[in-house]
């Protein structure tokens, strides 16, 4: 490090020592209003569980204050200290900071600009008397001397294993045993929390296996780690489906989960007057009745496929699926077959077809955004998720604190500088993509993948080949028009042109997770909970107003008792930690005053 690099981290952990003294003491001292002067006009306060027991963005210092007004008295934050150095990027001195609330430590990070506070998160991480048994809390393992009642592990397990959810209820049942629940689920075992998992499937990891042949993760290697238990060095960096369905099925063994496979969940009730989930199912053909005090949909955000109706479908000779049924392009050798859809199922299963000779159709019905893989880890994921990163110092743990301490109405500003970079390194795939007649584009205001998948989880396609394709015509392209009618043997399109077809495939995605609300408790409830996902950017697919974080994700809903716990393996795996946190303060009877429950505006 330079001598002028030096001092100014010098100076800037002095500026941030500073601000965390005065914020120490006038939170203690319940001074709100020397508090806001700390706070710049522009300033968010991002918070998970410590404050307001629930996901809350506080924008302004209105919002801040109304915040503190109705949470200070019961929080009791205390003792925020700084941890390492602070960080001086332009203008804005950056760092981590640890603090402690009545029940709960916390970790955070925090941006000054001019002193003052522009971001601030706070997160909940373990509560003071609950910990959990990891490090120096680990189980011993062993039980030493001489006891005639000894219980060996193995009777231990076997005898949870027979007795929960038959003469010992669980606190709470997770629906849906895919990466989601999983990763939930070991969560909560940690925690002591006795949790059913219920998935459908015969076996841990079918949510993958079952999927088309060519599947792999878009994602790199460093952005997907599951709780406790990372993917070794040697682990690829794009896993192929089975492999994850493998690692998934090992770590549901290793992590000791109450998983019920070869389980159907067939309808769930709350009792407001036991308050409990009065949750049916059907295991290995047996029917049981469930009582937990929780419930959690788990059902991924791929969970419920939308699957779109035309005039003629039924009169059609060939095969139609959706793409989450279609089962690998093996069977079809010289067939024709149509990709209804621009995104990244529709590139992959496209793609698979054409290496096995099938005369492939893509049928784009509104603009995409494309991003080569390459670039997305060059240019967006490698400073935080790579690993250069992890050279660095910087673990998954803490690249996830990174990115959530930026506030979603600012992470577009955040993102738009590395898309607009990608848009220069690749300018000339882009027109090669254009050339061929495909719909580019950016997102409505250029932000790029991220902000399109938090607003409508939809809409893109991470590049890892099939782009070549399209723009040389390999794989055929129609843009820009939809489907009429299906006949027999073609679809008649809405500009009035003819497409033959065997196969068609509906790469047309998937509705909003309250869908299975609706299904397995009732549309009033799903109604109720409203929309899961999107932000209220009004943007499309995403209505307004804005709300500020994800709806109804990993946090309080309108329904007691009801969560959604859900997204890519990064969220599913840093989310989870503050699910589990909520559910085991619940369990133990903690006070958790849930401040800023989200009004509903959407239902679907």
């Amino acid at each position: 490090m330079s001598e002028i690099s030096a001092q100014t981290q010098q100076t800037a952990t002095a500026i941030v020592q500073g601000w965390l003294s005065d914020f120490d003491k006038a939170l203690q001292g319940q001074d709100i209003q020397r508090v806001l002067s700390l706070f710049n006009e522009e300033c968010y306060w991002r918070d998970f569980v410590t404050f307001t027991w629930n996901l809350k963005t506080c924008e302004g210092k209105d919002a801040i204050q109304a915040m503190l007004n109705a949470t200070l008295e019961n929080v009791r934050p205390s003792n925020w200290q700084l941890e390492g150095e602070a960080a001086q990027n332009g203008d804005t001195s950056e760092a981590w900071f640890t603090f402690e609330t009545a029940v709960a430590s916390g970790k955070g990070y925090l941006r000054l600009k001019d002193g003052k506070c522009w971001t601030l998160l706070t997160t909940m991480q373990s509560l003071h008397d609950f910990p959990e048994p990891r490090n120096h809390n680990r189980p011993k393992g062993a039980e030493h001397g001489a006891n005639k009642q000894r219980e060996t592990w193995l009777e231990s397990q076997e005898r949870e294993e027979a007795e929960l959810g038959y003469t010992q209820q669980p606190y709470c049942v997770v629906i849906g045993g895919g990466q989601g629940g999983i990763g939930l689920g070991a969560r909560l075992k940690q925690m002591g929390v006795p949790t059913i998992i219920i998935e459908r499937n015969e076996r841990a990891g079918d949510s993958w296996r079952k999927r088309y042949k060519s599947l792999c993760l878009h994602d790199p290697v460093w952005y997907d780690h599951l709780p406790y238990i990372p993917f070794p060095e040697n682990w690829p960096v794009f896993a192929p489906k089975d492999k994850v369905g493998d690692w998934l099925e090992m770590y549901t063994k290793v992590m000791e989960l109450n998983y019920w496979s070869s389980t159907e969940c067939q309808n769930a009730r709350y009792d407001d007057a036991a308050g409990e989930w009065v949750v049916n199912v059907k295991r290995n053909g047996e029917e049981i009745t469930l009582r937990p005090k929780q419930l959690v949909m788990a059902t991924g955000m791929s969970g419920m496929p939308n699957v779109p109706t035309f005039p003629g479908a039924e009169s059609f000779a060939g095969e139609q699926q959706h793409s989450s049924q279609h089962p690998g392009p093996d069977a079809y050798a010289g067939k024709k077959c149509v990709i209804v859809g621009s995104n990244n199922s529709a590139h992959d299963i496209a793609a698979a077809l054409w290496e096995h000779d099938a005369d492939v159709t893509m049928l784009q019905r509104s603009s995409t955004h494309i991003v080569k893989s390459d670039s997305l880890m060059e240019e967006v994921l490698g400073p935080l998720y790579s690993e250069e990163a992890v050279a660095n110092g910087l673990t998954h743990e803490k690249a996830d604190l990174i990115f959530a301490s930026i506030p979603y109405k600012v992470l577009p500003d955040f993102q738009r500088p590395a898309f607009e970079a990608i848009k220069q390194r690749d300018a000339e795939f882009y027109q090669k993509l254009e050339d061929a007649g495909f719909l580019l584009d950016f997102g409505d205001d250029e932000s790029g993948l991220f902000l399109k998948y938090l607003r409508r989880g939809s809409g893109y396609y991470i590049d890892v080949g099939a782009c070549d394709l399209v723009a040389s015509g390999d794989i055929k392209l129609r843009s820009g028009v939809g489907i009429e009618r299906i006949n027999p043997h073609s679809i008649t399109l809405t500009d009035g042109s003819e497409l033959e077809a065997d196969l068609i495939v509906y790469a047309t995605g998937y509705g909003s997770m309250n869908g299975w609300a609706a299904r397995l408790i009732s549309q009033e409830v799903a109604d109720k909970v409203g929309k899961c996902w999107g932000l209220g950017s009004d943007t499309t697919k995403d209505p307004g107003p804005w709300e500020g974080e994800l709806r109804n994700m990993w946090k309080p809903t309108q329904q007691e008792a009801l969560w959604f716990h859900g997204g890519n393996l990064h969220q599913s795996r840093h989310y989870s930690h503050y699910l589990a946190l909520q559910l085991k303060a619940r369990m133990e009877g903690l006070e958790t005053p849930v401040y800023g429950l989200q009004p509903v505006h959407h239902t679907s």
